[in-house]
């Protein structure tokens, strides 16, 4: 079996690359670096059965050839990170867009099941807690270009429930919920990283907003199971999933943990999002998912405590 990961050197899908590897599949993995880092890959480099591909998922004559030697496609590749979607959202709108109009025209070309990585950011600013798969959502003005990472991604999902309910191509949406692990980075905003390492430098840990914010984080190896079990499980296809834990906690709450578990004498420190972006910035307050789909389809959800996440994290980061 042959799996075709984009976004191969990311985060999610350098681990997704190591799992898929350990259990005999070969694998390749395309990525333009734009956000990867090769040493995501340096364990997956060192196998027999992976192949690593520098270009862009919109580059249609390398993805023919890609799609059309695998047996199936984890789309991963994403425009990603708060602070990149807001300084870039021309590359934020092309990158998803397009990059999934290759994917899967190709895809349905050689008939190849494709798994594709949505967001929890579809949902909006929706109050309806917790988020279902089939809610409505509820999007900020155009104004502000957080909101167009949303919307293309919705796009994403439009797409490739289109192709298959017009063409019968095999696809799975999975909407991923603050997915964290080793290897993660902060350099575009993620919050967990960026908390750890400030913490273990002794800077001020800065929360952007209030800090009563939620959100609920999930562990990459709980994730790259489900994305596996859903690809392979049949009755998934067609179908929308959330994926992520629905344990939560508040931003304010996230930092003072992580100054406990890193023993740090940071402080805390806030920033209006004006501050922190250099713009206006539209925000929600709570993103919690209904995960009964999920568990109903493949059987479990994701368990991994937030403590031993974030232990897992700053042992890395320590390193």
């Amino acid at each position: 079996m042959k799996a075709l990961i984009t976004g191969g050197a990311g985060f999610i899908g350098s681990h997704l690359a190591e799992r898929l590897l350990a259990q005999g599949f070969e694998v390749v993995a395309i990525d333009d670096l734009s956000t990867g880092r090769m040493e995501n890959l340096a364990k997956a480099q060192s196998h027999a059965n992976f192949k690593f591909v520098l270009d862009s998922v919109r580059n249609t004559e390398v993805m023919h050839i890609l799609i059309e030697q695998c047996d199936v496609v984890y789309h991963l590749a994403a425009a990603v990170g708060v602070q990149l979607i807001v300084d870039r959202p021309v590359h934020t709108i092309e990158t998803n867009i397009h990059g999934s109009e290759v994917v899967l025209e190709i895809a349905n070309k050689f008939r190849k099941k494709v798994l594709i990585a949505s967001t929890s950011e579809v949902y909006g600013k929706s109050e309806t807690v917790p988020f279902r798969e089939d809610d409505d959502t509820v999007l900020g003005s155009t104004r502000f270009s957080r909101w167009s990472y949303a919307c293309s991604k919705a796009i994403d999902e439009f797409l490739a429930l289109a192709y298959h309910q017009q063409y019968g191509l095999d696809v799975v949406v999975v909407r991923l919920f603050n997915t964290v692990g080793p290897r993660q980075t902060g350099q575009y905003g993620m919050v967990v990283p960026r908390f750890v390492e400030s913490a273990l430098s002794g800077e001020s840990v800065k929360i952007y907003g209030t800090g009563k914010q939620s959100r609920c984080f999930s562990y990459v190896g709980d994730i790259i199971s489900g994305l596996q079990d859903l690809m392979d499980c049949d009755a998934a296809t067609g179908q929308v999933y959330n994926i992520g834990s629905d344990q939560e906690i508040s931003i304010e709450g996230l930092a003072k943990k992580i100054i406990e578990l890193t023993g740090s004498t940071s402080s805390i420190e806030y920033l209006s999002y004006e501050q922190a972006y250099g713009r206006p910035f539209d925000d929600m307050m709570r993103r919690v998912p209904c995960l009964e789909r999920l568990k109903a389809t493949i059987g479990h959800v994701p368990e991994t405590s937030l403590d031993e996440m974030l232990e897992l994290i700053i042992e890395d980061k320590r390193k």
